[in-house]
């Protein structure tokens, strides 16, 4: 008797792994991460708006956690002391922002709805990796540089994928 096909009935069962595979993974992968990113950038701005910093104050108070100093509690404490020091709106602008063009991008990229997204999130990639680096150039941080270098990446592997979705779609033109 035979199976009726199920979910994964479309996918080729082949135990090969293709560079091309590999690099449509590691871009689906990448682009997970930063619409996750994306989504707690959106959640802390809202989170700071409501709250302001305070309550991330609370949060990394060295008394709730034991154990070894947490490198990572001491940056937000650090950051969202500067941000109890001023206004703070363009963070939350920011955050806010940033985080909902990730997300939209990212929801863009994955459902593979049009060739123009590649050109648009290409050049916002490549802005924010030229901000971070006069950033890098004034002031260095791990953190940033980490951040850079993730950007980095994804834009390759957007490019990658722009010249693949090229190919698989021959007739398929950017709208005017």
């Amino acid at each position: 008797m035979k199976q009726p096909p199920g979910p994964w009935s479309r996918f080729p069962r082949t135990r090969t792994l293709t560079k091309s595979s590999l690099a449509h993974a590691a871009f689906l992968v990448t682009i997970l991460i930063k619409g996750f990113f994306g989504l707690l950038e959106v959640t802390a701005g809202l989170i700071i708006a409501v709250t302001g910093p305070s309550l991330a104050l609370q949060w990394t108070n060295p008394e709730l956690y034991q154990g070894p100093h947490s490198p990572t509690a001491e940056f937000i404490r650090q950051g969202a002391a500067a941000l109890a020091e001023s206004p703070g709106h363009f963070v939350i602008f920011y955050l806010l922002v940033h985080g909902t063009l990730k997300m939209a991008i990212t929801g863009t990229l994955l459902r593979g709805r049009g060739v123009w997204v590649f050109p648009f999130a290409s050049v916002i990639l490549t802005g924010f990796i030229g901000y971070m680096s006069f950033e890098l150039a004034e002031e260095w941080s791990n953190w940033l540089l980490g951040l850079a270098l993730l950007d980095t990446v994804t834009l390759l592997l957007v490019l990658n994928e722009w010249r693949t979705w090229n190919t698989k779609h021959p007739g398929a033109e950017a709208p005017a």
